[in-house]
């Protein structure tokens, strides 16, 4: 990888070189780096680009990274990730996108990642989106992830976008069973002519199923966001989605969640907020020494952390 790739792959995925353990780097469409081990297999599927990420029962702290980059303006790629996660297993997947663009064509990436969580798993997935580049041409990310949780399993996922995309349409749908659990974290910033859209959809099939979808965003300039999400709740279950959105200069935010409850025992609560930084949490930080400026910076970190 040259010098611009491994910015990137630092970016995406905090590693400084190539990491231990189990990964799959792709770069300008196509694999440059694979590892697997004992307990996780990586292969290559024939009918469609992508990969299979085999996880065997019983595997635990260990760790997958499979990190996107694009550095040539204009390329655009579709990938299918499916990730087989066995029973009983405890393992992090660290994925993410980043794409340099100094170009004048657009570079865009999609993705499916489809996730299989075995009985009593535990998964945690960690995905970040970045882009960068002082070329014309737009830097596009539209990703899509499935999941499916068996019985008494767990899933986390924390996802990231807070520079230099500019255009997203994020969606994630997920059937739980009896006693699995979905968490949703994500984090948005967009700026300049942006947008970002999410869309969620949860089913909570299972008995004593839980969902918990919470998003924080940041629109500034004139950059405009949508956030969807929709919680069924099909069996004695509970679910909650919160989405809170500040919005600065001539931005615009959309939030529009809904829960269905087909069950006399399925609890559910959805949140909605949007609004400006209060004037006194500036002034209050201005009097600490801090410019306009600063006090803003300071406030939009604290809210996305």
């Amino acid at each position: 990888m040259d010098a611009i790739q491994m910015s990137l792959l630092e970016q995406v995925a905090g590693l400084h070189e190539v990491p231990e353990g189990a990964y799959n780097i792709r770069a300008n469409g196509e694999a440059t780096g694979r590892n697997t081990t004992a307990n996780i297999d990586i292969v290559t599927k024939t009918d469609k680009p992508g990969i299979d990420i085999i996880i065997k029962d019983g595997t635990k702290n260990e760790s997958v990274h499979i990190p996107v980059l694009l550095s040539k303006s204009g390329l655009k790629e579709m990938v299918y990730n499916d990730f087989i996660i066995g029973e009983d297993c405890d393992v992090t997947i660290i994925a993410g996108c980043g794409i340099h663009n100094s170009g004048d064509s657009d570079s865009e990436h999609d993705g499916i990642h489809s996730f299989f969580v075995g009985k009593n798993s535990k998964v945690k997935y960690v995905e970040k989106h970045y882009g960068e580049g002082d070329g014309n041409g737009k830097r596009v990310m539209n990703p899509a992830t499935i999941v499916e949780i068996e019985d008494g399993g767990y899933m986390e996922m924390d996802t990231v976008q807070i520079k230099g995309v500019d255009s997203t349409k994020r969606v994630t749908k997920a059937k739980l069973k009896n006693d699995a659990t979905l968490v949703i974290k994500e984090k948005i910033m967009t700026h300049g002519n942006q947008t970002a859209e999410t869309n969620f959809e949860v089913d909570l099939d299972g008995e004593n199923s839980g969902a918990h979808l919470i998003s924080r965003s940041v629109a500034k300039d004139d950059s405009h966001q949508l956030f969807l999400s929709k919680i069924n709740g099909n069996n004695k279950c509970s679910g909650h989605t919160e989405c809170d959105a500040i919005i600065m200069d001539n931005a615009s935010v959309s939030a529009i969640p809904e829960i269905t409850a087909n069950h006399i025992d399925a609890s559910l609560i959805h949140e909605a907020a949007i609004g400006k930084i209060a004037g006194e949490q500036i002034i209050k930080l201005m009097t600490l020494g801090l410019t306009e400026q600063e006090a803003e910076a300071q406030i939009i970190s604290g809210f996305l952390k």
